[in-house]
């Protein structure tokens, strides 16, 4: 009987139980539950390689992600969380996927749906609640909310408001690695919503001149805001958008197809410059707290992706299938999860909130938060009030 191996991180704990046939680290194969499709390029296989400890922690990971994710929505509905708040739950096979391809040397870059990122990144829940709900010991110090998480040792560059400004800043990641000549890349996250955004376009267009280890990954949830992609895009292929770039398109709700993906995208990234990978999701909550999420789409719909390509419920069916736990010790992994999230949460209550003077801290580089005074403007200090 093989523990799984234990990480720091909270998102990372090992499962009490043990695989009954197979040694954690006995290779299985896996076939994605859909093809890849490429631009310019020829996809790589479906058969992807694992191990009973990765499905094991596949499962636990995005069981975990779920979690945090309803808490905050409970949390946001009892006036904790204020401000916007954007929910990852229906879409956590992406950031478990390609955490799993990649090392925390990689850099990834997103927009304001970054929780799970975050968490994949090696943050710990405390920090995540704490920030969510302003606190003091929030990973951005409890100043940047929910849309702007933050953990540069973990490679994990934000969390950020403006739609589609997170790719060029990715692109300029990837442009410090290849400068830097330290063979990692950059994966610059956004939205089919920001897919149309002509930034997005000019940061590509330099990536492909200068060859740099950029992979944009388009998140396509298949709504930006309440809009459908049809509706805002004439060509919503996005994987094609690129041009002279490859692209492939990826089925987002299989946590291995991620992985395969975001494994081959890196390959081809450091010896050929940018690619764009494509990832077909779907998000269960609304665009953000604010929105129903059932004004433009059927809740047929919602229950429909659910049943059929529930990403949590895939790798429930694989750890089930191979007779690495039993149903009832899943479920009681996720009760334990649940008392995991549970007390992350008392514990980031008990966080306080930010001292008024943190309203003039991180604006400028030190030495450079100067203002003049005086009659005629011509006195300088350096303290701000």
């Amino acid at each position: 009987m093989a523990q799984l191996t234990h990480r720091t991180s909270s998102l990372l704990k090992p499962l009490s139980f043990a695989t009954r046939h197979l040694s954690s680290t006995t290779p299985i194969t896996i076939e994605t539950s859909l093809p890849f499709t490429g631009h310019n390029i020829e996809p790589p296989s479906r058969s992807v390689e694992t191990t009973p400890q990765e499905l094991l922690k596949f499962f636990r990971d995005m069981a975990l992600m779920r979690r945090m994710e309803i808490a905050s929505d409970s949390l946001y509905k009892a006036k904790l969380i204020r401000g916007f708040c954007h929910l990852y739950d229906g879409q956590e096979a992406v950031a478990v996927g390609m955490e799993a391809a990649i090392t925390r040397k990689d850099c990834i870059i997103t927009a304001y749906r970054d929780h799970c990122l975050f968490l994949g990144r090696g943050g710990k829940l405390v920090e995540a609640f704490a920030e969510l709900m302003g606190r003091k010991e929030g990973c951005s110090k409890g100043k940047g909310g929910s849309m702007h998480f933050y953990k540069k040792e973990g490679g994990f560059y934000g969390g950020h408001g403006i739609v589609g400004a997170q790719v060029p800043l990715g692109c300029g990641l990837a442009f410090a690695q290849k400068y830097s000549k330290d063979e990692n890349v950059t994966f610059a996250m956004y939205g089919d919503g920001a897919a149309n955004q002509g930034q997005l376009f000019e940061a590509l267009n330099m990536a492909a001149l200068w060859d740099l280890p950029a992979i944009l990954v388009c998140e396509n949830n298949h709504y930006g805001m309440g809009t459908a992609e049809w509706r805002a895009a004439k060509s919503p292929a996005y994987y094609k958008r690129g041009d002279y770039v490859p692209g492939l398109k990826v089925d987002g709700m299989d946590a291995f197809a991620v992985k395969q993906a975001c494994k081959f995208a890196k390959e081809h990234a450091l010896k050929n410059g940018p690619i764009i990978l494509e990832m077909d999701t779907y998000r269960y909550h609304g665009h953000s707290m604010s929105d129903p999420g059932s004004t433009y789409r059927t809740r047929d719909e919602i229950s429909g992706v659910r049943q059929e390509r529930d990403p949590v419920e895939r790798i429930r069916k694989l750890v089930l299938a191979h007779d690495l736990a039993t149903e009832k010790e899943l479920k009681d992994t996720e009760k334990e999860l649940r008392k995991e999230v549970d007390d992350a949460i008392a514990k980031a209550k008990e966080s306080p909130l930010p001292d008024p003077s943190e309203l003039f801290t991180n604006i400028y580089v030190k030495g450079y938060g100067v203002e003049s005074y005086g009659a005629d403007r011509k006195e300088l200090r350096a303290v701000l009030p």
